[in-house]
């Protein structure tokens, strides 16, 4: 990795490099180096782009043939290590595997334009061998804090020492202090990596010991820790963490929610003593500039973080781990479409360092790659300490339905009533934010929809609003309809986790409930709250949404009802069975972790689905064989490969006649082919209206060429029109 440190400087007068910028250009462009600058590939550097300034990053490559006098000079080196040989290589990589410009790429990994300067030193002071003229007692406790010879900042001292800034000003006057340069604070300490070494069961140590086998071979390996919910996978690998960071290796933890990042965060200081660092979009800005730029130098050893966290230009990053790898959350949708658990095992390959994937409920690609003998397979089949998974029935909706106006079993209240009343805890799950998905008129039957998206807009009750969960759009909740105008006949249909904790609070009122969902008021802070106030056992019954179904350790937690086990097998999804199969195998994991007896109970109208019986069976080998079988003979991945193409435009019109377009001017090619156009189920989306194209392949199709030769040969984009690309789609919407 240090390669591109030792790369030879580029200081002829006349010469020439080729600088990517971050903005969406398909190549470098060429410009000249003054005399007595000193550039190498990987230097991040300030160039004209137009009338502006902006950074970017001397790349690797031949420049145009053009003479060096007649092009614009580079500005400004920035003082900052460079971006790593690997790291250019991987940029090179994601740019052309998801066919987006090599410019917005490079933009990911310069997120923190203040960072590439070095952070300014603190002026600090220092106790000298003078001492003031007359003795008070405000300068006796400052003086008396200061002896210890350390370095203080002036408010720093006059806080410990309870005085005013003023006596200490007084005394740097009288050379009792004298001013130095405190140099920047680490973000956060190194780990200590024998601060507290958890106590592993057989089944822990021998995971633990293969993947320190890898760690230590310094080579590419995937490993895949596969334990069911409660085993400790989280501490295998963090054996191989400390592992890496004994070696003098960097390393990246890779986590789906920010709402699992504060518990994640205290597991990894009871371990290490300290913290990792935190990298996702709720750190404020300064931190993110201090993040970046100690990762690029190494003074940061562990991150933890979202996606994004990925682009950050680690100097000697030894070892990644993608933590619950199943989840969709990995996937970005926009600008650039990326898998970070995909983009992580490249970037380890490229890196030649190993990394491990974790979950209890495996993606199908990652099983089948296990299956195949492509990744290491690592699995950890009981609970630590020889706590039970729970027991798991479903409640058939047909036979046991819910009271007139309720969605909650008399089976599921009963089971309620019987936690709460032993002073456990109970958790409802139901896959929707709000108080309910629609809003109609029972007079008109008017139903209200975002002006600008093709979906319904929710009720939130608690906030007295009706809003769009894809474009934002909120107003507040009518009165009257506004189509008849009719008073007090607009009715709710459908639950959302406020209209179940409502119900809740109706049959259980003494009982305290908690929602939780990743948009109640207060956000993420007021999230973190909640979680500590359940792990503490200051909730009873709490609601929520799929952020809790991963991840949370709650000791009193013994009953988990799904309140609709079916909503995720209801739409077109090919990944539906298996993203239902993880979701409701992860919530009802919530369930029992300490050891306590613990129950889950599914409401369902589909008993005899396979998913269902997969769930209560425990028959997760079953489940996977079918799913990979059904796959295999679809051609669906990971057995084909699928390319989606995503036209929008202002216009409806304008935007079918580019998608046909597009179709028209596919290349023939031989086991590839082409589904579409077609109206996107969410047709508008901010006010775009949208069809998709499907370019389904073998698993030897070159579908980045396909997709390529495609746009080239179809009409240009004009007006209004986008096109995005989505390799390996996650999402059909």
């Amino acid at each position: 990795m240090k390669d591109s440190l030792q790369l030879p400087l580029i200081d002829d007068p006349i010469s020439t490099v080729p600088v990517l910028v971050p903005m969406p250009v398909s190549r470098a462009y060429t410009y000249a180096v003054p005399a007595g600058m000193s550039v190498q590939p990987g230097s991040i550097v300030q160039v004209p782009l137009g009338p502006r300034q902006v950074a970017g990053v001397v790349w690797d490559g031949q420049t145009d043939q053009v003479d060096p006098k007649k092009l614009r000079p580079i500005s400004l080196v920035f003082d900052c290590p460079p971006i790593a040989s690997d790291m250019r290589r991987f940029l090179d990589w994601v740019a052309t595997y998801t066919l987006s410009p090599p410019g917005m790429v490079v933009r990911m990994a310069l997120r923190a334009p203040a960072a590439f300067e070095p952070e300014p030193p603190t002026q600090g002071l220092r106790i000298s061998d003078l001492r003031p003229e007359r003795m008070t007692s405000a300068r006796a406790r400052v003086i008396e804090h200061a002896s210890d010879g350390l370095s203080w900042t002036r408010t720093g001292l006059a806080h410990a020492a309870g005085v005013s800034t003023s006596v200490i000003d007084g005394l740097i006057k009288q050379g009792v202090f004298e001013t130095i340069q405190i140099p920047p604070q680490p973000v956060v300490p190194g780990p200590d990596t024998a601060y507290r070494p958890a106590d592993l069961s057989d089944d822990q140590r021998a995971a633990a010991d293969t993947l320190l086998q890898s760690t230590a071979n310094a080579r590419h390996s995937v490993s895949l820790i596969d334990g069911v919910t409660g085993s400790g996978k989280t501490e295998v690998y963090f054996e191989a963490v400390a592992q890496a960071v004994d070696l003098g290796r960097q390393v990246l933890i890779l986590l789906p929610e920010i709402a699992l990042t504060a518990a994640f965060l205290e597991r990894f200081e009871r371990r290490f003593g300290c913290k990792p660092a935190e990298w996702h979009s709720d750190i404020a800005p300064r931190m993110r500039e201090k993040v970046w730029r100690q990762v690029a130098t190494g003074d940061v050893r562990v991150v933890a973080g979202a996606r994004s966290a990925l682009f950050l230009p680690f100097r000697e990053l030894g070892l990644i781990v993608v933590d619950e790898e199943h989840d969709a959350a990995y996937k970005q949708e926009d600008r650039v479409f990326y898998n970070a658990r995909d983009m992580s095992v490249v970037r380890a390959h490229i890196g030649r360092f190993p990394v491990v994937l974790a979950s209890a409920t495996p993606s199908v690609e990652s099983q089948v790659n296990a299956d195949d003998g492509k990744y290491r397979h690592i699995i950890l089949p009981q609970r630590y300490g020889g706590a039970a998974l729970p027991d798991l029935h479903l409640v058939d909706m047909r036979r046991d339905p819910p009271a007139k106006g309720g969605f909650l079993s008399p089976v599921l209240l009963q089971a309620i009533g019987k936690t709460v009343e032993k002073g456990e805890q109970a958790l409802l799950f139901l896959n929707r934010r709000g108080y309910a998905p629609l809003t109609l008129c029972r007079v008109c039957g008017f139903r209200f929809q975002c002006p600008d998206c093709s979906s319904w807009l929710v009720e939130h009750r608690f906030r007295n609003q009706i809003q769009c969960h894809h474009c934002g759009h909120a107003q507040r909740t009518p009165e009257a309809c506004p189509e008849c105008g009719t008073l007090d006949h607009l009715v709710a249909c459908g639950p959302g986790v406020e209209r179940i904790a409502e119900e809740v609070d109706g049959h259980f009122p003494d009982a305290r409930t908690i929602v939780l969902s990743s948009d109640m008021a207060g956000g993420v802070r007021r999230l973190r709250l909640e979680l500590e106030a359940i792990a503490k056992g200051e909730a009873d019954i709490i609601v929520g949404t799929q952020l809790v179904a991963k991840g949370h350790n709650f000791p009193l937690m013994t009953l988990v009802g799904i309140v609709d086990s079916d909503l995720g097998l209801s739409n077109g999804d090919p990944r539906a069975a298996e993203r239902t199969f993880q979701l409701l195998s992860q919530v009802t994991g919530r369930a029992g972790r300490t050891g306590r007896k613990s129950r889950g109970l599914l409401q369902t109208y589909q008993p005899k689905h396979p998913v269902m019986q997969a769930i209560v069976s425990g028959d997760r080998e079953s489940f996977y064989a079918r799913e990979i079988n059904e796959r295999e003979r679809a051609l669906m991945p990971p057995f084909g490969r699928m390319a989606a193409l995503i036209i929008s435009a202002a216009d409806r019109a304008e935007s079918q006649a580019h998608a046909r377009g597009l179709r028209q001017a596919a290349p023939n090619v031989g086991g590839i082919q082409v589904l579409g156009p077609a109206e996107a189920p969410l047709a508008l989306i901010r006010g775009r209206y949208r069809y998709r194209l499907l370019v389904h392949g073998s698993k030897q199709a070159d579908l980045q060429s396909f997709v390529a030769r495609m746009i080239a040969l179809g009409p240009k984009v004009r007006g209004s029109v986008r096109v995005q690309i989505d390799i390996d789609p996650q999402s059909f919407v």
